[in-house]
């Protein structure tokens, strides 16, 4: 979900959920405020959580001898240079969710938002472009 969809499903659930307790406040029943506060406080947070990682990325760009890895993870950007004739790329274990792009005195983790069956393509595009 990109941003602006995420506010339209979050207003329209708040909307719903006022409706649900005015209706109820209006049979009499006036302890519904306190469960809706409880309610959307808890929606809220949830969302505002799911934001803060909605836009994550990392990027990685070769141009001639410069290897660039690019993350931005929660509003946080780093960028890290490697030479592309000394970078190495660690094949991940079985168990990890992540490979590494190394360098001496450089490390960088590399693949949180890929599948598993993606990494062995990335690996095999990256190869030919490192020394």
């Amino acid at each position: 979900m990109t941003p602006s969809q995420l506010l339209k499903f979050y207003i329209a659930l708040v909307c719903l959920s006022l409706t649900v307790a005015t209706g109820f406040l209006l049979a009499g029943v006036k302890i519904i405020l306190i469960f809706t506060a409880i309610e959307l406080t808890a929606v809220t947070v949830g969302f505002l959580i799911y934001c803060r990682h909605a836009l994550d990325y990392e990027e990685i760009e070769i141009s001639g001898t410069r290897l660039l890895v690019r993350k931005f993870i929660a509003y946080k950007e780093s960028v890290t240079e490697f030479n592309t004739r000394w970078v190495r790329l660690s094949h991940p274990e079985e168990h990890q969710k992540v490979f590494f792009v190394e360098q001496t005195g450089q490390r960088v983790e590399v693949g949180q938002f890929l599948r598993r069956e993606q990494f062995k393509n990335l690996i095999a595009e990256l190869k030919p472009y490192l020394g």
